[in-house]
């Protein structure tokens, strides 16, 4: 290599060398867009803010209805659009809330409690959605006291009588009164005679029980009754509450009958009946029987001492119930009030045979081959 071509080579290497010295000194050129900071943002949205979420209404009487406005306002920068308002329970309602409110707007949710079956402290919620992402839902609370000038609790006496219940059964009612006059109540007034109440005094004035009692006749089912009590509260002039009695049976049977498949049957049939006894004395099954030719029973007991018993029921092959005819297996008890335990039995009727319409051939023209429903007969 010559001189010349050396200088050459030298020369276009470090005129390089500084070009690329200065392009890193320089901003790198580019078509996309600079980098976007930090929190900066481009969208609009919307921004929900209470004045009050949160309600105390104090102290009502119950049966007075609270009612309160929840006023809101949208400090974003596009529509808010509330989807929803829904409250905890069925005693507060909202009304007509406003649905959409532009940014820098006031809207209002207008909620009612019902007090009337409440006492003491109470606590309600009411759920808001609207399309603030930041917080899509906001949950607003209503709370306070209801005060009752008669407390009565409960407002409803349930009596469950056993199959060996005495002959009364009771339930006791608690009424306290919160007013500072003295309370007096008058005798209680059942309309239906299988209830009778009395009240009995444990702080003159102030607090009472209500006692109320069922006499029913055996196996005579359920029953409810009205119980009405005139008071010297101005405010609350007459309690009303409803008794309910409920009779437990005997025995209980599973299934409640027996069904057998339509006769006459093929080959012998088995059915099985579980007798409980609900009673706490033990109870004692003998002399089972069916009411038809054949059948055969047979008792045991799977629970002791008389609590649980299973009948098997065998049919013979060909055993059909005649129609018109009432079927029952009887069972006799060591019991009084139940001597005699009886179960239906059924069977399922004769599936009914498809009605068949016989096809009756169509006269043919002369010289044409007659058809059945249109189609050629064989000849």
């Amino acid at each position: 290599m010559n001189k010349i071509t050396v200088n050459l080579v030298l020369g276009f290497s470090i005129a390089s060398i500084g070009t690329a010295l200065r392009a890193a000194d320089q901003p790198a050129a580019t078509n996309a867009a600079a980098p976007v900071e930090a929190g900066a943002t481009n969208s609009a949205a919307p921004k929900i803010v209470f004045a009050t979420p949160v309600y105390d209404f104090g102290k009502v009487k119950s049966g007075d209805p609270v009612k309160y406005t929840y006023a809101f306002t949208n400090t974003g920068d596009a529509t808010l659009t509330l989807s929803d308002v829904h409250p905890s329970c069925g005693c507060t309602t909202a009304g007509d809330w406003t649905r959409q409110v532009e940014p820098g707007k006031t809207g209002a949710i207008p909620v009612q409690f019902n007090s009337a079956a409440y006492g003491g402290s109470v606590f309600k919620t009411i759920t808001v959605t609207s399309n603030d992402k930041s917080q899509p839902t906001v949950t607003l609370q209503l709370k306070g006291t209801i005060w009752k000038p008669v407390d009565v609790n409960p407002m409803f006496a349930m009596i469950n009588v056993p199959p060996d219940y005495p002959p009364n059964n009771s339930a006791t009612v608690h009424i306290v009164s919160n007013e500072e006059q003295p309370l007096t109540l008058s005798a209680p007034e059942s309309n239906n005679k299988a209830f009778t109440a009395e009240v009995k005094t444990n702080q003159p004035g102030k607090d009472f029980q209500l006692v109320i009692m069922a006499t029913l006749a055996p196996d005579s089912g359920n029953a409810q009754g009205q119980i009405s009590v005139k008071t010297s509260s101005t405010n609350v002039p007459v309690i009303n509450l409803t008794a309910w009695a409920n009779v437990q049976p005997l025995v209980t049977l599973i299934p409640q009958q027996v069904m057998l498949p339509s006769g006459p049957t093929t080959e012998g049939q088995t059915a099985a009946v579980t007798i409980q006894n609900n009673s706490t004395n033990a109870l004692l099954l003998s002399d089972p029987s069916v009411d038809a030719k054949d059948v055969k029973v047979d008792i045991k007991e799977t629970q002791a001492p008389g609590k649980a018993y299973t009948a098997t029921l065998t049919f013979p092959a060909g055993f059909e119930i005649a129609q018109g005819t009432k079927t029952e297996l009887s069972i006799k008890t060591s019991s009084q009030r139940t001597p005699v335990i009886k179960i239906p039995v059924l069977q399922m009727p004769h599936p009914q045979s498809p009605v068949i319409t016989p096809i009756t051939p169509v006269p043919a023209p002369p010289g044409k081959t007659p058809t059945l429903s249109g189609k050629p007969v064989t000849q």
